[in-house]
C-alpha cells in the first residue's frame, strides 16, 4: 500500500489510527527518535506538516497543542543499538517501540516511508511522504523532531566543540571538522563512515 485512497474504507475508518514517524537517520551522533500519535477526534490539523518544513518556532508551538490531547508514544535508540542494528533496522525497530509506548493500542498505524516495522500489534500500512500527506505522521514528525533536537541542544552541553545545538549532530562542516581535533563523542555513530575512519585511525 503507497496511498490513503488505496486503502479499504474499513480501514480508513478506523477510530483510533496512529501516524508513525522517526527523525535522525542521517546524522553522525546522535539517536533515532520516534514517535507515535493518535489524535482525538475534531483535531485541529491546520498548519501540521513535515517538520523539516517548518520553522523551529512553529515546532515547538504544533508539538505543544499536540500534547495538550494527542496519545503519543515515543522510543529513543542510542547510537550503540545503531551501530548493532544498522540504522534502517534501528529505524524500524524505534517506530516499532513508539507504537508499543502508546496508552492503548491502535486500531491502525499509518507508517512514513516505504517500510513496516516488523512486529507491530495492529494492521499498518506504509506511505511515502506521509508526514506531509497526513496529519496523523506529520504529529507523528513534529513531536520525534521537537524532542531529539531538545536532545542535542543537552548533548551540546556536555560535549562542546561539535556544533550539535545547531546541526543536531548532522555531517555539518564545523562537525565533520571537529572529529579529528576532538575525537569521538560516546554520542557518534561508530558505523558510519566518517566516525569509523576516526575510531580506526585512533585504534592504530
Amino acid at each position: 500500500m503507497r496511498h490513503w485512497q488505496d486503502l479499504p474504507p474499513t480501514f480508513r475508518s478506523l477510530p483510533r489510527i496512529a501516524g508513525v514517524d522517526e527523525v535522525g537517520r542521517g546524522p553522525l551522533a546522535g539517536p533515532v527518535v520516534a514517535a507515535a500519535v493518535i489524535l482525538p477526534a475534531g483535531f485541529d490539523t491546520e498548519g501540521l506538516d513535515d517538520s523539516k518544513r517548518l520553522s523551529a518556532a512553529k515546532r515547538e508551538m504544533l508539538a505543544s497543542r499536540i500534547r495538550a490531547s494527542a496519545m503519543i508514544g515515543l522510543a529513543i535508540l542510542p547510537a550503540p543499538i545503531i551501530d548493532q542494528l544498522n540504522i534502517r533496522k534501528a529505524s524500524l525497530e524505534a517506530m516499532r517501540r513508539a507504537i508499543s509506548a502508546l496508552p492503548c493500542l491502535p486500531d491502525g498505524a499509518m507508517i512514513d516511508g516505504r517500510d513496516i516495522p516488523p512486529g507491530l500489534p495492529c494492521p499498518a500500512f506504509a506511505l511515502i511522504k506521509g508526514d506531509h500527506l497526513r496529519p496523523e505522521i506529520a504529529a507523528a514528525s513534529i513531536i520525534a523532531k521537537v524532542m531529539r533536537d531538545a536532545m542535542m541542544r543537552e548533548a551540546d552541553r556536555h560535549f562542546p566543540g561539535y556544533g550539535f545545538r545547531a546541526n543536531a549532530g548532522y555531517p555539518a562542516p564545523l562537525h565533520r571538522a571537529a572529529l579529528p581535533k576532538l575525537g569521538l563523542t560516546p554520542l557518534h555513530r561508530l558505523s558510519f563512515a566518517p566516525c569509523r575512519a576516526i575510531s580506526e585511525k585512533t585504534c592504530r
